[in-house]
């Protein structure tokens, strides 16, 4: 059964790498290139303006792309605002916008090389994930780079061409959490709970989102990054797309603790097979107890650690005001919905799973061990 699982993802990512493919109505991608600092010289620009600036000279070796080996000399102009400038120097790996002007070839500084950070920390992660988790790890890695490939490659393709960011969300969310779910535990009845009971809380997650977003009147636009995309694509439907937002944000989360219930009912019953739906309904709720603390903390953490600059803010700003800030209710709103999520997700899969794991016949290893035990009571 895996082997088909992965030849379904295999087909899935196929689709979602040719839906990729397909020409964006925004226009052209710009090419970069990738380029490294020689030399930085410094000009002071005080002179004849009352604000603090300086502009850097840089020479710029490129040392990978079309025009590789060649060296350009750019300014780099330092205005004193952290969040704008980009200091340079000697030994800087920079990313290079690169424009056709018709007479050739026109660079500017667009940011600093910083993938190849990323690439040492996945590797930790992937390394780490492998060596605790083995079998499973691998499992778990699989799970995780289908479901990146389906969200960027997939859902994105599909909510620039229209469709609705909330249908889409749905449909990627239920493939992944069945690919995760049965990869890491199988084919079996705990891990179709847990699919069902991710899928019921996700939808749930999205109702009290739309009621939510109805409710508080928000219009979608809770950072830059929306007001950057408005601009490039202004026929969007950006109040779904935070709805979707907030679905996706929940869904980790709302997967690890269906797996924690279905797998705690599913164990309860291999052990003891002459448990009821209701015996194996209050275990799972027992557990489920304590997994909600923790899980519905770690969220709002979360969301608290990302939110750390807005709430510093709040300290120069009437909490009146603060409060009812566009972006400061998105974020408490995404936190509550949740937490809100993780707490409905434990009866919901703690009674599907006792449903589904108790239709389950008792196994010969179970039955032996009964005949046993009855053996030597008699």
């Amino acid at each position: 059964m895996k082997k088909c699982l992965l030849i379904l993802m295999c087909l899935f990512t196929f689709a979602s790498l040719t839906l990729a493919d397909i020409p964006s109505e925004s226009g052209k991608i710009y090419p970069s290139e990738l380029g490294k600092v020689i030399k930085v010289d410094y000009v002071d620009l005080n002179e004849n303006s009352d604000v603090a600036q300086v502009k850097q000279t840089a020479e710029i070796k490129i040392v990978k792309g079309a025009d590789k080996g060649q060296i350009v000399i750019l300014d780099n102009i330092l205005t004193g605002n952290p969040y704008y400038d980009i200091k340079l120097k000697k030994g800087t790996k920079v990313i290079l916008h690169v424009e056709d002007t018709g007479s050739g070839a026109e660079y500017s500084v667009e940011d600093i090389h910083r993938s190849g950070v990323l690439l040492w920390l996945s590797l930790v992660f992937c390394g780490l994930l492998i060596y605790v988790g083995r079998k499973k790890g691998v499992y778990s890695l699989i799970s995780i780079i289908v479901t990146c490939i389906l969200i960027y490659n997939f859902l994105c393709p599909l909510v620039l061409m229209g469709v609705n960011p909330v249908t889409g969300t749905i449909l990627i969310s239920i493939i992944s959490t069945a690919v995760t779910m049965y990869l890491v535990g199988g084919f079996n009845k705990k891990s179709t709970s847990a699919v069902i009971g991710s899928t019921l809380s996700l939808i749930f997650a999205g109702l009290l989102s739309f009621a939510a977003v109805k409710a508080a009147s928000l219009n979608g636009f809770s950072n830059e990054n929306t007001m950057f995309l408005y601009s490039a694509h202004p026929e969007l439907d950006f109040i779904s797309i935070v709805i979707s937002t907030m679905m996706l944000a929940t869904l980790g989360a709302v997967m690890d603790v269906a797996m924690s219930i279905a797998s705690t009912v599913n164990e309860i019953f291999s052990i003891d097979n002459t448990k009821t739906v209701k015996e194996l309904f209050i275990s799972g709720m027992n557990v489920g107890r304590d997994i909600i603390g923790t899980m519905a903390n770690t969220l709002i953490l979360v969301y608290l650690g990302g939110s750390l600059p807005l709430l510093l803010l709040s300290s120069n700003i009437d909490i009146q005001k603060f409060i009812n800030l566009n972006q400061v209710v998105t974020e408490i709103s995404s936190a509550i919905i949740g937490s809100c999520a993780i707490v409905i997700c434990v009866p919901l899969t703690a009674i599907v799973a006792a449903h589904l794991v108790s239709k389950v016949g008792v196994s010969p290893e179970n039955a032996l061990q009964q005949d046993l035990s009855n053996i030597n009571e008699n």
